[in-house]
């Protein structure tokens, strides 16, 4: 276990918790600040690690943050291949016709789908959400079903979509639970944050007119790092905020939902954002095919023994203060017989914090062990006679 222990030494001067598979509960109860927020919740985006939550689970309209999923099926297809940014949409007179907030796109005319994608991320173009969806689906109703589908997909149990941007509707809410989730996603597409982070832009139209556009994220520019996600506001949902920011390689999302005040939803996530950088950092542990300095007996190998390593990663959200609960344990058999592939599952190496354990890790074979040959069998049985 020597080397085990040093794989993990670096970690000991800070706190590690992290969820086990499967767990849900935050890692702090209650919110470690005051916040008027009736909604929120503070994670990390790679693992969705929950740090704090306050009615995370309350169902509440969300505006403009449904234009998240809008975009994300739009990235999404662009992966895939079913479409490209330089594709060429002629907007609809539906699609151009949408109230609220407009990237006053002229009907009948012809944008490139990036255009139409950058103006429903940046400046929250109901009018281009619209054109995208018609574009992907043929209509904006079919397009909602597989906003619905992927919602499911995604575990985002609480979220009904009934239109592609948010603009109040009867039967449409989500949760800053369900946000969180949806955020999660969308911060492996880097296309989104590169227009997300943009403050000022304009949109050329077809006909030589210019529409100025402007982040309704004011945290863009005024937080050092912030490259998304969305915000939304309606009378009814009143100001809500999924804000995201990286740094030093951990990537936080606060989702703000409810918040009476607009300036208020930027305040708060702020002081979230602030709060989960302040207390904790993303590290990598272990890295997969570390040699454990542990060897197991081989019964009827080519070799009496087999080294061991670590058979995936391990990389855990870190807090300082609570490194006293972290132990290790190595379960492995007393032998194993041969042959022995690498990469074959030997044994487990659980990690525990004050007694619970928070991962395990597959303890495997670093190398081939095979049954001797013949000759070799030969020999061992004659040099056992001696």
């Amino acid at each position: 276990m020597s080397k085990l222990r040093r794989i993990l030494a670096a970690a000991l001067s800070l706190c590690l918790w992290v969820p086990f598979a499967g767990a849900a509960r935050p890692l702090e109860e209650g919110t470690p600040m005051a916040l008027t927020t009736p909604s929120l919740i503070l994670a990390e985006t790679a693992t969705g690690t929950v740090i704090f939550e306050k009615d995370a689970d309350v169902r509440r309209e969300a505006a403009s943050i449904t234009k998240m999923m809008t975009a994300l099926l739009v990235l999404e297809a662009l992966e895939r291949g079913d479409v490209q940014l330089g594709d060429q949409v002629t907007v609809s007179p539906n699609a151009a016709g949408m109230q609220g907030s407009q990237a006053l796109l002229d009907a009948n005319a012809v944008y490139s789908l990036e255009d139409l994608l950058r103006t429903t991320i940046m400046a929250s173009a109901n009018d281009s959400a619209v054109a995208l969806a018609e574009k992907l689906c043929g209509s904006e109703e079919a397009f909602v079903q597989r906003m619905n589908a992927r919602a499911a997909e995604l575990g985002m149990t609480n979220t009904h979509y009934v239109n592609a941007t948010g603009y109040p509707k009867e039967g449409q809410y989500t949760t800053a639970r369900d946000v969180m989730l949806l955020s999660c996603e969308v911060a492996k597409h880097p296309t989104y944050h590169k227009y997300a982070s943009v403050w000022v832009d304009t949109l050329t139209h077809p006909g030589g007119r210019v529409t100025d556009l402007t982040n309704t994220n004011r945290l863009v520019r005024f937080y050092e790092g912030c490259d998304g996600f969305k915000t939304g506001s309606t009378d009814a949902a009143k100001y809500c905020l999924s804000a995201t920011v990286e740094k030093n390689g951990l990537r936080l999302v606060a989702v703000v939902l409810g918040t009476p005040n607009s300036q208020t939803r930027f305040n708060e996530a702020r002081s979230m954002l602030d709060y989960g950088f302040a207390n904790y950092q993303r590290t990598i542990i272990a890295n997969k095919g570390d040699l454990l300095g542990e060897k197991l007996p081989v019964k009827g190998g080519s070799a009496e023994e087999v080294e061991l390593m670590l058979g995936s990663g391990l990389s855990m959200l870190l807090r300082t203060g609570q490194q006293s609960g972290l132990k290790m344990e190595l379960s492995l058999p007393e032998s194993v017989d041969a042959p022995v592939a690498a990469g074959d599952v030997l044994g487990t190496v659980k990690v525990l914090l004050d007694g619970q354990i928070i991962a395990k890790l597959n303890c495997v074979a670093a190398d081939d062990v095979p049954r001797p040959g013949f000759i070799e069998g030969l020999y061992r049985i004659l040099n056992n006679w001696r």
